[in-house]
């Protein structure tokens, strides 16, 4: 059964951009965000797990739907116990003022395979398969850079970084800039900023800084599908946040997050269909007589498949909005 989860999964994914993209900027980022929710949440109802929410909107007293602890899919006794992490809309802003680099992502393992990263920050370095183990997210940003310009048999000239815009990142971009890397910024979107680095075409080779970690443990879902890399260490700023890590029963707080831990074994899946245009997807689009066409991916780290799934909507006919 679990081989066939994986399309399910992105008709999950697709429920969520489509909602979300009749807000397209209508400058209610709250709103665009709800309706992702409510897509998502309606087409998780036909999906053959049972599944549980470990990443989600918020604890059950923050979020009405798709909140962490929330059952979801058809639960029969015969269907696999599943670990959810969703992002219904990654990117609220970017979909309130109409920017590119919005998507609708779920990760998906067997039960107790998923890291449960409480939501703070998460300091996060990733690759592609062919710079996979030559990372090591204690060195700089520097020395990154150049074992991965090694390892990818580039001039450290032609090696791009994408990195959020934030004055916390400024070691990084000058890091970059004084080896002389192309240094890519972005607003609001890591988990695409992630998923850009492990293909070729995105003209992306390693995204470094520091984002939330929830976001992480997603975009550590897609990385493994891949083949490619990632490290991460959670970096909590209040004693409440401490505790929690405790809590997760990580003792270390320093310790450095390895692929295994973010996203154990190989049943492992990752879907992401985009709501507006980004290095990798292309958004929703409407066309007349109530049709629209998404572009999503989905990977299954067991096989290494990813396919590109290109889809049109009868939104008269689709059960999905």
């Amino acid at each position: 059964m679990l081989k066939d989860i994986a399309m399910g999964l992105v008709r999950v994914t697709e429920a969520a951009a489509l909602c979300a993209s009749k807000q397209l900027g209508r400058g209610d980022k709250i709103a665009a965000d709800q309706c992702a929710v409510d897509g998502m949440e309606k087409a998780f109802s036909m999906l053959p797990i049972r599944g549980e929410v470990v990443i989600g909107e918020g604890e059950l007293d923050e979020a009405p739907m798709l909140y962490i602890g929330q059952k979801v899919g058809i639960w029969k006794e015969d269907m696999p116990e599943m670990d959810i992490a969703v992002d219904p809309l990654d990117g609220t802003k970017l979909v309130a003022k109409g920017l590119p680099n919005a998507v609708a992502v779920v990760a998906m393992g067997l039960k107790g395979n998923l890291l449960h990263a409480p939501d703070m920050y998460m300091k996060k370095i990733a690759v592609g398969p062919e710079a996979k183990g030559v990372i090591d997210i204690t060195k700089s940003p520097k020395e990154n850079i150049l074992n991965v310009a090694k390892a990818l048999k580039k001039d450290v000239t032609e090696v791009t970084i994408i990195v959020q815009d934030r004055e916390r990142h400024e070691y990084i971009v000058n890091d970059a800039r004084e080896i002389g890397a192309r240094v890519k910024l972005f607003g609001e979107g890591d988990v695409a900023a992630a998923i850009a680095c492990g293909f070729e075409d995105t003209g992306i080779d390693i995204m470094m800084g520091t984002g939330g970690a929830p976001e992480g443990v997603i975009a550590a879902a897609a990385i493994k599908c891949m083949g490619g890399e990632m490290q991460a260490q959670l970096q909590p700023e209040t004693e409440e946040q401490r505790k929690r890590c405790l809590d997760m029963g990580i003792k270390n707080i320093n310790q450095v997050l390895t692929l295994e831990d973010l996203a154990k074994g190989d049943d492992v899946y990752f879907a992401a269909t985009a709501i507006t245009n980004s290095d990798l997807l292309k958004g929703v689009v409407f066309s007349s007589k109530d049709i629209a066409t998404t572009h999503s991916v989905v990977m299954r780290a067991k096989t290494g498949t990813i396919r590109f799934v290109d889809a049109i909507h009868n939104l008269r006919k689709s059960s999905l909005v």
